[in-house]
């Protein structure tokens, strides 16, 4: 389904009479990941909550958790009603309850691509230039549940021979807490690499056009002439955008159809709540998130 035709059959279904409206809802609580401060998320997606108040007619409150499982405990427990979700994170909550959420957007490269890396940083100075010159040396990974940040190098490096072990190939592996957490271990030199997340389109000295290191970048957490991208993995694809599935329906398509065309009527808000330059959100099914399922049940199955 294009983009264009998925947006007319959210009109023709806004113009049906409406059997459950916005006003069976007292308010609209929007869940946003972990991996900057809490006070730049509050910042970056402070536009997205007065768009759906205006649209929604209810008040719309964002919540930031300090970590991943804040949020996606939240959208299982009821208390939030959409996130933009990492697939892993999607994963997580699909594997624990398959009725709590569903996908219906998902974020667009400017080459259309809704894919995105993990991307292994190091300072410049340290002499590391690959993951060969990470032996006997401290690994940082964000979060648990973050795809870039945790599962997909996780699946991928002990493919290519490095043990994920501690004392094994890396001295240790921390988790710092998040993207931007990574980020300034890496920076401070309190780790001596980590893996991160860009949509790995762009200059490097601009972080990317989009990601956690285009994010940091503009905060001005880090000159990214001070590093070097010492990893990439495989294409991973884009989280989603869920919403919680005992919305409204008419909620539900009101919500998402702002959000797929907020590209046209608000690109600097779209910059914020998608961390970087976008092509805006495409629908998305949840189809496209099972081999992420799949490695994210082989990864729980082997630390039980």
């Amino acid at each position: 389904m294009t983009r264009t035709t998925f947006l007319l059959a959210l009109g023709a279904a806004l113009a049906l009479p409406q059997l459950a409206g916005a006003q069976e809802i007292k308010e609209f609580r929007i869940g946003v990941l972990g991996g900057e401060n809490a006070q730049d998320r509050m910042t970056n997606n402070e536009c997205l909550r007065k768009h759906t108040e205006d649209l929604l007619g209810v008040p719309v409150r964002l919540f930031t958790p300090a970590d991943y499982d804040g949020v996606i405990q939240g959208l299982l427990g009821g208390s939030l009603d959409a996130a933009i979700l990492g697939a892993s994170g999607y994963a997580k909550a699909y594997l624990t309850d398959p009725e709590a959420v569903e996908p219906v957007l998902v974020k667009t490269n400017l080459d259309g691509a809704s894919t995105y890396f993990s991307i292994g940083i190091a300072r410049k100075d340290r002499g590391i230039r690959s993951m060969a010159d990470m032996k006997g040396k401290v690994l940082g990974f964000g979060d648990p549940n973050s795809t870039s940040g945790y599962l997909i190098p996780a699946v991928e490096l002990p493919r290519q021979g490095y043990s994920m072990k501690p004392g094994e190939y890396f001295s240790d592996i921390r988790f710092t807490g998040g993207h931007e957490q990574t980020i300034v271990a890496v920076v401070n030199g309190d780790v001596d690499g980590g893996v991160t997340w860009a949509d790995g389109l762009g200059n490097w000295e601009d972080g990317y056009n989009s990601g956690a290191l285009r994010k940091a970048v503009d905060a001005g957490i880090v000159d990214m002439n001070d590093l070097v991208e010492i990893w990439r993995s495989e294409p991973i694809p884009e989280g989603p955008l869920v919403l919680r599935k005992a919305l409204p329906a008419d909620v539900k398509a009101k919500f998402t159809e702002m959000m797929a065309k907020l590209i046209d009527t608000d690109k600097e808000c779209t910059y914020g709540v998608a961390g970087g330059e976008t092509a805006g959100f495409r629908p998305v099914r949840h189809e496209n998130y099972l081999t992420i399922i799949e490695a994210r049940k082989l990864e729980e199955a082997k630390a039980n």
